[in-house]
């Protein structure tokens, strides 16, 4: 299974990021994979400005009214913002998934690189709440092992050949 040639925009997208059946070469895994870095890093950009307004409410000096719908904002972002990532890193395992075929390995190696990388949030999110009972070691081994794999993604779906070269293009 590949892309038709001619193609419309959402039988690409449906083929890229909605299945993970398919072979695709180099180039389309880097196209791919920047697009949901940079759909990832946009969403993070607004929430860490958003953020504040999650924020100002908590703390024994908060003051808010009942209803502040700044507040109110900041926490449906943050639902929405969520949801978004767990559809990037399900987008982006579909994605790496068949370039992992092509590669001739496990397709299953693919759920390595979002699963460390929740597993990396959920950590930065939790050491702030628990800092006394979770020593930061935790979070910079969570960290070091994403750096890994993403280096480890790189190299072997974005720089080595095999695998369909023609359609890299």
């Amino acid at each position: 299974m590949s892309i038709p040639p001619g193609a419309s925009a959402s039988v690409i997208l449906h083929f890229l990021f909605r299945t993970d059946e398919g072979l695709i070469g180099r180039g389309v895994w880097w196209r791919g994979s920047l697009f949901l870095a940079g759909c990832l890093a946009l969403l993070t950009g607004l929430w860490m400005e958003l953020s504040t307004f999650a924020y100002e409410a908590q703390g024994p000096a908060a003051r808010v009214d009942l209803f502040d719908p700044n507040i109110f904002a900041a926490y449906a972002y943050l639902i929405f913002y969520g949801f978004c990532v767990l559809l990037i890193s399900i987008s982006h395992y579909n994605l790496s998934a068949k370039r992992w075929r092509a590669r001739g390995k496990p397709p299953a190696l693919a759920g390595l690189l979002p699963l460390l990388a929740l597993f990396s949030g959920a950590a930065h999110w939790l050491y702030p709440r628990v800092s006394e009972s979770m020593p930061y070691w935790t979070v910079s081994v969570t960290d070091a092992a994403l750096i890994v794999v993403i280096l480890w993604n790189v190299v072997e779906l974005g720089l080595l050949g095999a695998g369909p070269e023609s359609e890299a293009s």
